[in-house]
């Protein structure tokens, strides 16, 4: 099945810190590739999978679960580990509690997150009938798209499969249960006019995380996808000056020297 504009993965190689980028439900790496970007262009080594059941069409989402989507970051988080000596996790919306599951389960091979509205709970009146309902009715109308500045546009469905909904809603119940074991450094963004995921949502999850290196900014400019709004670079920008605080290669400037000379991880 051939891949909707932007929604091809995105690697590059660089020094010796690593960044995991994921993106969120229903979207593509086409919502969060300038981020991505910004990073490499900066001498990190990123990665920026495509989601399974992504970045197509909305029938083949209907075949995936939490734990498709799940295990891929999971892999890449691996193979960055292999090759670099830290790794930051950053995720939008459904990327954020995936990037948040990460920590749960991997600890200390996490040395941060940045999360852009995380996603934390099913919102709709109808998600507890979910298990019952997606056998009746097959999607709802679609969740991409929040964006406020003009001509900027996300690439993702137009329908959302209430399979995939079902199973984000278990993944929201699973990450929620287990953030006490996030001790990691956290830096979360949250958009106060977010038409998609509630800013109650990013409250939540920093009242039960037990990191204590944590830090906010609103994002007072954007909707749900800040990453293509106005507060975009603001976004890039901190996340690079968050890794840049927490990894010394950053700091000493080293990630740059070796993208420049071609050495690196």
């Amino acid at each position: 099945m051939p891949l909707l504009p932007g929604a091809e993965p995105f690697r590059r190689d660089g020094g010796r810190t690593g960044v995991l980028v994921c993106h969120g439900f229903t979207g593509s790496p086409q919502s969060v590739r300038p981020w991505a970007e910004y990073l490499a262009d900066r001498g990190l080594t990123v990665s920026l999978p495509l989601l399974p059941g992504h970045g197509t069409r909305w029938q083949d989402m209907q075949l995936t679960t939490w734990q498709d989507w799940y295990a891929e970051v999971d892999r890449e988080l691996r193979s960055l580990s292999e090759r670099c000596e830290q790794v930051f996790v950053c995720g939008l919306s459904m990327g954020g509690a995936l990037a948040l599951r990460l920590a749960e389960v991997h600890g200390p091979a996490v040395s941060g997150l940045v999360l852009v509205n995380p996603g934390n709970k099913v919102h709709d009146a109808a998600a507890p009938l979910l298990p019952v309902l997606r056998h009746l009715v097959r999607t709802t109308k679609g969740v991409a798209n929040d964006i406020a500045k003009p001509g900027s546009a996300e690439t993702g469905y137009s329908r959302v499969p209430l399979h995939a909904a079902h199973s984000l809603r278990r993944l929201f119940q699973l990450v929620d249960a287990e953030l006490p074991r996030v001790t990691q450094p956290l830096l979360v963004l949250t958009s106060p006019q977010d038409h998609v995921v509630p800013p109650a949502d990013s409250e939540r999850i920093l009242s039960r995380v037990s990191s204590t290196d944590v830090r906010q900014r609103l994002l007072e400019r954007s909707y749900h996808v800040a990453t293509l709004d106005h507060d975009a670079e603001r976004i890039f920008e901190d996340t690079y000056d968050f890794i840049a605080r927490l990894a010394p290669s950053v700091r000493t400037g080293v990630e740059s020297e070796e993208t420049a000379t071609g050495g690196g991880a």
